[in-house]
């Protein structure tokens, strides 16, 4: 199939196909699919293709982190700054997206220890322009109270980072709900995940789970199915909003 007769088939332009084959510009996810249909490639190698298209954005922010950054989470924050919506829970620490500066930096002292800390700190911060940005992510927390009591650095940065979820949970794109001790045993004790939903129909929501040394990517229906059922369930196990920020205030005076 010559370049004319696919740019045609794919609704572009010869140069901008052009360009896409030599790596000089990104190709968004639905147009990956369009192409691979017509090059009738189809299953599991087409579907990590699209994978690849979500995850390595040719001009993305955090390559510039790569020497702090391990490849596996790049691909995350790829996927991150791409969606359209986030839902996730925590059961011991406070998510990237919510983190003050001072409290990352003691969780990557207490993680990793002091090499390149102020980069990996500048990193994390950086990832939360999707909660500012023009058409922000919508983001649903769920936290378990855990996170609010244990404290990470000294009890001046607790406090600081207690109050700062507070203000950006007040954001209209952003829901925050405290799972209580209360509560009991729940579906989610031994799996934090996040949930990324994407705003072009054709991108299936994807379910993400990392550790120390590696994420995993789940893309296929009954996870994501799964995964989104276990996360209504803890909203609805977890205080409401506003009862949760009720709580974030008196863990902050704890640590006054």
């Amino acid at each position: 199939m010559t370049l004319d007769v696919a740019a045609r088939q794919l609704d572009m332009s010869k140069s901008n196909l052009s360009r896409i084959e030599n790596a000089q510009i990104g190709i968004k996810p639905r147009d990956v699919r369009a192409a691979l249909a017509l090059y009738q490639v189809t299953g599991a190698d087409a579907e990590a293709l699209i994978e690849i298209a979500r995850g390595a954005q040719q001009r993305g922010w955090w390559q510039n982190y790569s020497d702090v950054l391990p490849e596996w989470f790049e691909f995350y924050v790829g996927l991150e700054a791409e969606a359209a919506s986030l839902r996730t829970y925590e059961a011991e620490a406070v998510p990237g997206l919510l983190q003050t500066e001072a409290y990352a930096r003691a969780i990557y002292r207490l993680t990793a220890g002091e090499e390149r800390i102020e980069r990996k700190v500048a990193a994390r911060l950086r990832r939360q322009d999707v909660l500012h940005r023009e058409n922000p992510v919508e983001l649903s927390v769920v936290l378990n109270e855990a996170v609010l009591l244990r404290p990470v650095g000294e009890p001046a940065a607790m406090a600081e980072q207690l109050t700062h979820i507070h203000h950006v949970a007040q954001l209209p794109n952003v829901t925050v709900q405290v799972l209580p001790f209360a509560a009991g045993g729940h579906p989610a004790m031994t799996t934090p995940y996040v949930i990324l939903g994407f705003s072009d129909d054709a991108d299936a929501s994807v379910v993400y789970l990392d550790n120390l040394t590696m994420g995993l990517a789940l893309e296929e229906a009954d996870h994501v199915r799964g995964y989104s059922l276990l996360h209504e369930k803890l909203c609805r196990m977890a205080l409401s909003p506003a009862d949760s920020l009720t709580r974030l205030e008196e863990a902050s005076r704890n640590f006054a």
